[in-house]
């Protein structure tokens, strides 16, 4: 979502970075630049002209003036503000709690603002989290919405309440804490009714509805595709009800980002949390620093190794990495990887949150279809195929490329990939002259998602490795981690490895 102004705020900074002397006129340039950024971002131009003005008094300091190093003093400068706007420590809070131990949710929001599945996305992460919550449906409007509530809640194994017959929003609710009370839950969801524009009659249910449930938190499903519109809706809300919070829906579309940037200063109520596509896991918790480190380009690593964690299963993980550390590793090994790491989400998303990598890589390399298709070459092998990859001929690669739908060169490249990465991981295991594999590190390498990032070409290669060692020509993370390449390997599909076989046999004749 904020692509556009990412862009242009990473070419102002990195204009500022490198400069020894930083003038009054260079910053009247970058505070025009950042202003022409954010107005087409569509944030509020009061928010714009007040965010701007704050920052410029801050550039123009002593701090900056007499730096040794006034550029980077600004850029800390831009990133410090911009976390500031986007919420700052407010907007890092979480979900406030009841003394009493049961906890009451309800979520308002116009109709297709995405509450129905924002609610079930929610319950998933408190499940996920050790809580036992229930979600609950009093949309007597919608005929559709308690059974679309009941069949995603059922998909996830989260505790569901519903009453299709009954047209009282009110008792519904009523019901419904009584039986997540029963149940013994400790968090209820109410998904309530919405509209296609604010009126007196839905406003009024909601008010029922809440004085009759005394939730602990009321939070506004907005979505960030209307732009400007979500800034009025929730101001509207606020001033009706009341809210404690948002939750921004449809980040992973083409919205530039004006709501999300201007709904926290305009309204004084935190973001609390994301989400970012349509599958139930797709919701993180908000954090204004992370997402101010996106937007920089600086990246987010500590969401990144929690999203691994949250979707990898470690124990596998760490099994594949050492045998990657091994003869034992083959293309089932990275096909495993490649499944794990879809479940990660996009790789544009992920590459995002990889320091220095923002703008580095192509959009054409980032193409989730990439990992589809070396997934599909995979199984388009034998299971002998798969475990030996030296007896892939060209006849074999010609049917398997067939099996996929792809070109021989696809398969080709993956092989490449895979060689490639024997040869790595040789010199990172052989320990002559070379460098030795740190104790634990298929652990922590695993804890960290590594292994699965596939199919991506052209990664910065400002990456430090050991003497001697370079990055495979053809791939990134793709394919990176394959067999490690010795002379006893039979199985070693290298120039090398091939070399050494006919050697073996011409001294067994």
């Amino acid at each position: 979502m904020f692509e556009s102004l990412s862009s242009k705020l990473q070419n102002i900074t990195a204009k500022m970075r490198g400069k020894a002397r930083v003038t009054e006129a260079d910053i009247k340039d970058m505070m025009r630049e950042i202003r022409m950024a954010l107005l087409e971002a569509d944030v509020n131009y009061g928010v714009v002209k007040q965010f701007v003005a704050e920052m410029s008094e801050k550039c123009k300091g002593a701090d900056v003036m007499q730096s040794l190093t006034p550029g980077q003093q600004i850029v800390k400068i831009v990133r410090e503000s911009l976390t500031e706007l986007l919420g700052g420590e407010m907007g890092s809070d979480k979900l406030l709690s009841s003394s009493s131990g049961f906890n009451t949710i309800i979520l308002y929001g116009l109709q297709g603002a995405g509450k129905t599945t924002t609610a079930v996305k929610l319950a998933k992460l408190l499940k996920a989290d050790g809580k036992k919550p229930m979600v609950v449906s009093v949309d007597v409007h919608r005929p559709a919405a308690a059974g679309q509530l009941k069949v995603l809640a059922d998909a996830v194994g989260v505790d569901c309440y519903i009453d299709p017959e009954e047209k009282d929003a009110i008792k519904i609710a009523r019901d419904g804490e009584g039986r997540a009370r029963y149940m013994l839950c400790n968090y209820l969801i109410i998904d309530t009714a919405g509209r296609t524009v604010v009126d007196d009659e839905l406003m009024g249910e909601l008010k029922d509805i809440s004085s009759t449930v005394n939730p602990t938190e009321k939070l506004l499903v907005v979505d960030a595709m209307i732009g400007q519109e979500a800034v009025n809706v929730a101001q509207t809300f606020e001033e009706a009800i009341g809210m404690d919070g948002f939750i921004m829906t449809k980040l992973d579309g083409d919205a530039r980002g004006g709501a999300a940037l201007s709904i926290r200063k305009l309204t004084g109520k935190p973001i609390k949390y994301i989400c970012t596509g349509e599958k139930v896991d797709a919701i993180e918790q908000f954090h204004p620093q992370r997402m101010a480190d996106r937007i920089l380009g600086m990246g987010d690593v500590v969401s990144l190794i929690e999203k691994a964690q949250s979707n990898i299963d470690e124990e596998e993980a760490i099994k594949s990495m050492e045998r990657m550390m091994s003869s034992g590793y083959n293309l089932d090994d990275l096909y495993s990887q490649f499944a794990q790491m879809k479940k990660m989400g996009s790789l544009k998303d992920l590459v995002g949150m990889l320091p220095g990598a923002a703008g580095k890589v192509s959009d054409e390399d980032l193409d989730d279809k990439i990992i589809d298709r070396q997934m599909a070459i995979i199984t388009s092998m034998t299971k002998k195929e798969r475990r030996v990859p030296s007896i892939l001929n060209a006849s074999r690669r010609k049917r398997i490329a067939a099996g996929a739908g792809v070109e021989v060169s696809d398969v080709n490249k993956l092989i490449t990939q895979y060689e490639q990465t024997a040869k790595m991981m040789k010199q990172f295991s052989n320990g002559k002259g070379g460098f030795k594999m740190p104790k634990g590190f298929a652990k922590q390498a695993a804890k960290m998602g590594m292994g699965g990032m596939g199919g991506m070409k052209g990664i910065p290669s400002d990456m430090q490795l050991p003497e001697g060692m370079e990055m495979p020509s053809s791939g990134g993370f793709g394919g990176l981690f394959g067999r490690k390449n010795t002379d006893s390997d039979e199985g070693a599909y290298t120039p090398t490895g091939r070399r050494d076989r006919k050697k073996k046999r011409k001294g067994r004749r």
